[in-house]
Parts: structure tokens; sequence; C-alpha cells
């Protein structure tokens, strides 16, 4: 198996010719504030952004929420002495 006649380098260095026109520049890490105005601009703009997806959020959790409170309440319900007897009145038939 033959080999590389001549090693052109590691990454970035493949002994191409040189890049022209490319300018970089960059800013102290003294002179960067990552964070300015996060939660400032969070205050106004974050609550609107919420407010306008609202409609599409809130009312499946409110459903939810209704199902999950009558489920609960309905299950307490079954289970208790009253719903024993209730159910054993209708003529349901169980381990009671």
């Amino acid at each position: 198996m033959p080999g590389p006649k001549v090693y052109i380098g590691w990454w970035g260095a493949m002994g191409g010719p040189k890049q022209k026109g490319i300018t970089q520049y960059s800013i102290s890490p003294y002179r960067q504030r990552a964070l300015k105005g996060m939660l400032s601009g969070y205050i106004v703009h974050g609550i609107r952004r919420i407010g306008a997806q609202a409609p599409y959020f809130v009312p499946p959790f409110a459903v939810g929420y209704f199902v999950y409170t009558w489920a609960k309440a309905k299950d307490h319900y079954n289970n208790s002495k009253a719903g024993h007897l209730a159910a054993m009145q209708a003529g349901e038939h169980g381990d009671h």
C-alpha cells in the first residue's frame, strides 16, 4: 500500500498559499459585558412574548388540571365508605 510522498501538515497548516483579505477583530475580555441588559430586557420583552404564547399553553393546562382534580375527587369518593355503599346499591359487584 503506497503511503504519502510529502507530509502536507496538520489541520490548518496544510502548506497552501497564505490567505489574503481576512481581518480579525477582537475585544478585551475586560471590556465585554456579556449579560448587560439581560434582566431588564426580559422584564419587558419576555413577559410580552409569554403573554403572546399564553393562548396556546394555558387552555391545555387548564383542561388537564380540571380533569386531574375531577378524577382525584371521583377516586376519593369511590374508595370512601359512601362510595362503596352507593356502588353496592347500584348493583355493581366488586371486592367490597
